[in-house]
């Protein structure tokens, strides 16, 4: 040993028996100082000094003359207990103060919460706050539940500090007390992150994430798998939360807890809620979106219209990364359901929690599948070198443990002793098993043998031969088949031999027999459209192979189904419509180019009438059908179907120009319907003699209102919508070539029409297509021409007694143009038959003679006033027609008319007849106006 360790051995020697040696004695040790001693004992170092300690004379105890203080004694020690304060030294100032307290009222702790929100114990959430960290996890709890309450209590003050309470609170997730987890949860639940919802969704994750991955590793399992839960509630209200960044992290926890599934087996609750918080990550990867959980209702819509969707990217979001955590976690998976597969046969039930952890984890290894299938780049990992580290070839890491370990035990056939609950829950299970073949079934080549005992199943599953006890049984069958459906396009593309024609009659059974409104019934809809265009394809080859006559049999099966379903459907399940109408449409495109298509679609057209409109006996009562109802989207796919028919009959044709006339129908599908009819007859599809007959209809049968807004035909939508149609209809006929051979179609029509006085709005429309394919000089003939000329003049008097000259203020107004509106197709008439001119000239003289007859045997009001409304009619008439210059001139060709016009006025009114002033007034401008003819 060196001196300087010796050295220090005495040094520490001295410094024990100085210690012991004041102990022991408790005396002054006379005038010698204790902190003198120690440091000479220090200097010599060693033995000497202990010797002379012990040496020192007397034993140390209190002698008499020593009683009083003696000189040169510098201090007395004085036994006093440990731990006991001292007193402060003898030459130490007094600096304490002393004065009265003031009390004030208002200066307690109540008044100083004056304003602040509190909860019902009048804490505030400061205090709240603090006590979350309290070493007492009762004090914990109560902290949390007073959050709740106070934040139930005032919204505001959440809302206020949100931030700051999830900081705060976020310590707890770990939190070694079981209560104060669960309470967390509870309040993050219900109270806070629904409030969180709308606003910066990114902070509240990366406040909460950490705290939850440092609880995933926690020592405790109960703290562990709470983490879980934590995550899958944040998920649950934040699913962008899971993110790249987050998510290695989190599989690599979700693997560790499978891993170590021996500790969870005791609490399969646990391990349920943990899988099922899988179950939402593996949802949210960019591949899987379109499917969600099996028991969501709100989505399994959207899930079955767009889930198997092939056009997928690639590498998305950057996730592709993860694809080596989600191949780990198979293994993991598989061995964790093989834990479960003894408790099947040695209960004498399936009991719920072990059914519920088997399903979750078959739903993972079915998520993990479609994730790496197309997550994965096939060819790129085909290219790659096979000695590589990093190559990744999924179909030999997954299929090889999924043959050796899973496949073996399908189907998982239930024990005599099950009941029939027991054994719909293990149909539930073979179902998923069955989705996860054909998904793999799809990338990699499987062993034959295998395949025909999972498409045996399959057939099975579609013939519904397996029994369920309740109907929620059926429903989850109902649910699992609609996820197996879209693989029987994939199978009938391939052409799987004699399972081909098997498969499509177990579909078509199942495409029949499902409800209308069902989600499986759906299904069936979108399977039937993926087979379209090979189904066409196959059509377009050859017809004598047997499997396409099995084909042809099942397409005609389906589109004799697709328009009773459209009825049955009504308007009651939009989306469903939709999808069938879409399937529609695709058939009448494939059949453009497949003659046996063109007589399967052609048939559809006299059980597709009711779904448009039905007409009773006698055309008097109408019976509308689902097409109005439906969203304009539906309705315009069904218009679209309607051009690939390839020739519309009377009836379809008769039915949407019922539909046209509704009140129900919205101006803009109404153009598009002329619309679509006119391009099928430019194709060739409609007959011109329908084609016009549908117009007339429509001019003819269009409802307005009989009375004029003060704007004109601005302020009724519904006599602008005539107007505008018939400007599209008359457009449309101008089109369609020799306007004589049109003429002689529509003439006699409409002629007979005019008779019958349709309303003016009506007649005007009629008249305006009559004019469109006339010509000048006029080609109508000697018939129509009188009954126009007889019948002409009531209309020109009504539609001049409808609608006022000029406003209030005497200027030109907006009524001046509607007249010409409705006079101009009587102009045209004019200019191109001068004979009209005449017998409406004529017809208008004998009208008031005819009027002034009636006053001679009967002179009440009522006749009076019609007699001077026709006199007024009449003068309105010839003055605008007097301002057409061209008919001013023809107009002189018939002064004797008029002149006869004017006399009757006159002869009216010196027959002394209208005595009232105000009646002769008007006879007396009536004239004056008229003057202006008779120059």
């Amino acid at each position: 040993m060196s001196c300087s360790f010796e050295l220090s051995l005495c040094k520490l020697f001295v410094e024990i028996h100085c210690e012991v040696l004041v102990l022991r004695y408790k005396s002054n040790l006379q005038s010698l100082k204790l902190s003198v001693l120690k440091e000479e004992a220090l200097e010599l170092g060693g033995l000497v000094m202990v010797e002379k300690i012990l040496q020192w004379p007397g034993k140390m105890t209190r002698s008499k003359a020593n009683s009083k203080k003696q000189p040169g004694i510098d201090f007395k020690k004085i036994r006093r207990k440990i731990g006991r304060k001292l007193p402060p030294p003898k030459n130490t100032t007094n600096t304490e103060i002393k004065s009265k307290a003031i009390v004030l009222p208002e200066q307690s702790v109540a008044a100083e919460k004056t304003g602040l929100a509190v909860n019902k114990k009048g804490l505030t959430l400061k205090e709240l706050l603090q006590q979350t960290s309290h070493h007492n996890p009762k004090v914990r709890r109560d902290a949390l539940m007073g959050i709740k309450d106070l934040f139930t209590r005032h919204p505001a003050e959440q809302k206020s500090h949100k931030y700051a309470a999830v900081e705060k609170l976020r310590e707890r997730i770990g939190d070694d007390d079981k209560v104060v987890r669960k309470s967390l949860y509870d309040l993050f639940k219900v109270v806070i992150l629904p409030c969180c919802k709308e606003d910066n969704q990114e902070l509240i994750v990366s406040l909460l994430m950490p705290y939850i991955f440092n609880a995933m590793t926690h020592l405790s399992v109960d703290v562990r798998m709470m983490a879980f839960d934590f995550l899958d509630l944040i998920l649950e209200f934040y699913p962008p939360s899971f993110s790249p960044s987050y998510a290695e992290k989190i599989f690599l926890n979700y693997e560790d807890i499978l891993r170590r599934n021996q500790y969870y087996l005791q609490d399969k609750g646990k391990l349920k809620d943990a899988l099922s918080g899988l179950v939402r990550c593996l949802s949210l990867l960019p591949w899987n979106k379109g499917e969600t959980h099996l028991h969501n209702k709100d989505d399994t819509r959207q899930r079955v219209l767009h889930a198997f969707e092939v056009d997928m990217p690639m590498n998305s979001n950057g996730f592709s990364y993860i694809i080596k955590n989600l191949k780990d976690l198979v293994p993991a998976l598989i061995n964790s359901f093989l834990e479960f597969i003894p408790l099947i046969h040695s209960m004498e039930s399936l009991e719920g929690k072990s059914f519920g952890c088997m399903a979750s984890i078959l739903h993972c290894i079915d998520l993990i599948v479609r994730s790496i299938a197309y997550g994965t780049d096939k060819k790129s990992e085909s290219q790659s070198s096979l000695g590589g580290p990093d190559v990744a070839i999924w179909d030999v890491t997954i299929s090889s443990v999924l043959l050796k370990k899973l496949f073996p035990l399908f189907p998982l056939n239930p024990a005599d002793h099950l009941s029939a609950r027991d054994c719909g829950r293990l149909l539930d299970l073979n179902m998923v098993i069955a989705k996860i073949f054909f998904e793999l079934n799809e990338w990699t080549c499987l062993p034959p043998n295998l395949l025909e005992k999972f498409l045996e199943f399959f057939e099975n599953a579609l013939l519904g031969k397996f029994f369920w006890a309740t109907q929620s049984a059926k429903a989850v069958w109902e649910e699992h088949l609609i996820q197996l459906l879209p693989f029987i396009p994939k199978f009938v593309s391939r052409g799987a031999g004699y399972w081909t024609s098997r498969l499509l009659q177990a579909f078509t059974l199942t495409f029949r027999e499902s409800k209308p409104g069902s989600m499986l019934k759906l299904a069936c809809v979108s399977a039937i459209e993926d087979m379209l265009t090979y189904i066409e394809s196959m059509l377009s080859i050859e017809t004598s192979n047997p499997e396409n006559l099995n084909l042809q049999d099942a397409l005609l099966a389906w589109i004799e189904d697709l328009p009773l379903l459209l009825i049955q459907l009504g308007d009651k399940h939009p989306a469903s419509s939709q999808a069938v109408l879409r399937l529609q449409l695709h058939i009448g495109q494939c059949a453009l180019l497949n003659s046996i298509l063109v007589c399967m679609y052609d048939n559809m057209q006299q059980s597709l009438q009711d779904f448009y409109c039905t007409c009773q006996e006698g055309g008097e009562q109408i019976c509308y059908g689902p097409f109005l109802s439906l969203p304009r989207e539906s309705q315009e796919l069904s218009l679209c179907s309607l051009y690939y028919f390839s020739h519309l009959d009377q009836p379809i044709l008769k039915s949407i120009a019922h539909c046209c006339l509704s009140d129900d129908l919205d101006s803009c599908v109404l153009f598009r319907i002329i619309e679509i009819l006119h391009s099928a007859y430019r194709d060739g599809h409609i007959k011109i003699a329908d084609y016009l007959s549908v117009f007339i209809t429509l001019v003819l049968r269009f409802k307005v209102s009989p009375e004029f807004g003060s704007s004109g035909l601005k302020s009724d939508p519904l006599r602008q919508t005539l107007k505008s149609m018939t400007t599209v209809l008359c457009s449309y006929i101008a089109q369609m070539g020799d306007n004589g051979l049109v003429l002689q179609m529509i003439e006699k029509v409409i002629i007979d029409q005019i008779p019958q006085k349709p309303s003016l709005d009506n007649s005007c429309s009629l008249l305006r297509m009559l004019v469109t394919v006339d010509s000048k000089p006029t080609r109508l003939s000697e018939q129509s021409i009188s009954t126009l000329g007889h019948h002409l003049s009531e209309y020109l008097m009504d539609a001049v007694q409808c609608i006022p000259e000029d406003d209030e203020q005497g200027t030109p107004s907006v009524q001046l143009g509607i007249q010409h509106y409705y006079l101009l197709p009587c102009f045209f008439l004019f200019d191109r038959c001068h004979k009209v001119m005449n017998l409406v000239l004529k017809k208008m003289g004998s009208a008031i003679y005819d009027s002034s007859l009636l006053l001679k045997s009967d002179k009440c009001s009522q006749h009076i006033r019609n007699c001077l409304n026709k006199v007024n009619a009449v003068t309105s008439v010839l003055l605008l027609m007097h301002k057409e210059a061209k008919l001013q001139q023809i107009m002189s060709l018939f002064k004797e008319n008029i002149d006869n016009i004017v006399e009757e006025v006159i002869s009216l009114q010196s027959s002394g007849k209208i005595s009232m002033k105000i009646e002769e007034h008007e006879i007396k401008c009536a004239l004056e106006r008229l003057q202006i003819l008779t120059r």
